[in-house]
C-alpha cells in the first residue's frame, strides 16, 4: 500500500524562534507569496507564518515555548534527519544576487553537477540549508 496523493505538493514546517528575520528571508528575499499568519496557542504554536512556493506551503512556526534545542548547524554534513530542501527555480542567478545582497550565506555558489544542470545551496538565518536547482 502507498499513499494516495490528493496535493501534488508538500507542506514544510520550519520550527523557529526568529520568526521576524526567518519571515523576511522567505518573503522578501525568496519572494514567497505570504498568505498570512495563524495563531494556535492551543497547540504550542504561537505564529505560523504561511508562505507559498509554488503549490508548496512553507510554515514557519514559532512554538509558544522556546525549544531551548537549536538544530545541529551544518547542513548535509552538520548532523542527521532532515537537512536541506529543494526547490527548482529559473533564475538561480537573480536568487543568489538577493541572497547575497541581503547578507545571507551563499554556502555552494553555482554549481554544475551534471550537463545541464546547476545547483546552489544557501543558508536562511536559522542555518537552515536551502537548495535551488535549474536546468538548461
Amino acid at each position: 500500500m502507498g499513499v494516495d496523493v490528493v496535493k501534488e505538493a508538500i507542506d514544510l514546517g520550519i520550527v523557529t524562534t526568529n520568526g521576524d528575520a526567518m519571515l523576511t528571508f522567505y518573503r522578501d528575499v525568496l519572494g514567497f507569496r505570504h498568505e498570512g499568519d495563524l495563531h494556535m496557542e492551543h497547540v504550542g504554536i504561537h505564529t505560523m507564518h504561511r508562505l507559498w512556493f509554488g503549490n508548496s506551503l512553507i510554515k514557519i512556526v514559532v512554538p509558544v515555548d522556546d525549544p531551548n534545542r537549536p538544530a545541529a548547524p551544518g547542513g548535509i554534513p552538520g548532523g542527521t534527519g532532515y537537512r536541506y530542501w529543494t526547490m527548482t527555480i529559473s533564475n538561480l542567478d537573480a536568487v543568489l544576487d538577493a541572497v547575497g545582497a541581503a547578507g545571507h550565506k551563499v554556502v555552494w555558489p553555482r554549481t554544475e553537477v551534471r550537463p545541464g544542470v546547476v545547483i546552489a545551496m544557501v543558508e536562511d538565518p536559522d542555518g537552515n540549508w536551502v537548495e535551488f536547482i535549474q536546468s538548461a
